[in-house]
């Protein structure tokens, strides 16, 4: 059988039909998407990647019909370019991996937060941990439809995703999130509808925010001044979960985004309409 990349179909659309511009955008990158089409199914296609499984979403299947079927395969930061491919049953999903290169970033912040003392180390370490396993998850939706997405706080963009960053001139892991220079105070909301996985004050991150959408989509809210949400609430697109601040390691008050797919960082601009500062 074979399986048909969405990427250029949707940008097609993107490109005439203002509709479909919150639908997910191929990006064949580290810390991209890859699309497929997988034809139609009464039950939700099983795709797997990197020992992970991933999104898929139904869309159709008017009059009683089976729906159609996409994959959502994110694609690590650190993925070599090349050739890489997901399983669906005995099939390979194919797909080419090319270079990308992120812009900079030079910042200074507390040493602290730089070369940390070995008690705190445990800490950092005792916390990946904790969001690792969140991050790994897999929990199925009542709909599996595209968990279409909203801008999660009012605010120009500053830092961009992926860049390589260099703390008081050590490079350090690359920047696994978008940042939002939103004001102290403003409110940030649920981009989707999804359960809250955890909370908490983390030595990076600062007071933290962590949503489950399903099927492995994880979003992270980071340095919030305040947090307004508790581990297993359900919440909707647009509920308040917090506010802005600059808890962590944080040069100033700004909302951190991650976006995490089958335990894959990847842009959340893939997934997103365009930012208010974009649109003409």
């Amino acid at each position: 059988m074979n399986f048909r990349r969405t990427g250029l179909l949707i940008g097609a659309l993107l490109c005439s039909v203002g509709a479909f511009a919150d639908m997910p955008k191929e990006h064949l990158i580290p810390g991209g998407l890859a699309l497929f089409e997988l034809g139609q199914s009464k039950q939700p296609p099983v795709v797997r990647y990197n020992n992970q499984q991933v999104l898929v979403y139904a869309h159709g299947g008017a009059n009683g019909q089976a729906p159609e079927w996409t994959a959502a395969i994110g694609i690590p930061l650190d993925a070599k370019p090349g050739q890489s491919s997901a399983t669906y049953g005995n099939q390979k999903l194919t797909f080419t991996i090319g270079s990308h290169k992120y812009a900079e970033q030079r910042l200074q912040v507390q040493n602290k937060h730089v070369n940390p003392d070995p008690k705190a180390m445990e800490r950092i370490n005792t916390e990946a941990a904790r969001m690792g396993k969140i991050f790994k998850s897999f929990n199925k939706p009542e709909a599996q439809t595209w968990p279409q997405m909203i801008w999660p706080a009012e605010g120009p963009l500053s830092s961009p995703f992926g860049l390589r960053r260099f703390f008081n001139g050590e490079e350090r892991n690359p920047h696994t999130g978008l940042d939002i220079a939103a004001k102290r105070g403003s409110r940030i909301v649920a981009p989707a509808d999804g359960v809250i996985r955890d909370t908490g004050d983390f030595y990076f991150n600062g007071n933290t925010v962590m949503i489950d959408h399903g099927q492995g989509m994880i979003t992270m809210f980071c340095h919030l001044d305040r947090i307004d949400v508790k581990p297993g609430q359900v919440v909707h697109q647009g509920d308040m979960v917090g506010i802005v601040g600059a808890t962590g390691r944080a040069t100033g008050p700004h909302l951190h985004w991650t976006l995490s797919m089958n335990n894959a960082r990847v842009d959340p601009r893939l997934v997103l309409p365009p930012h208010p500062s974009e649109k003409k």
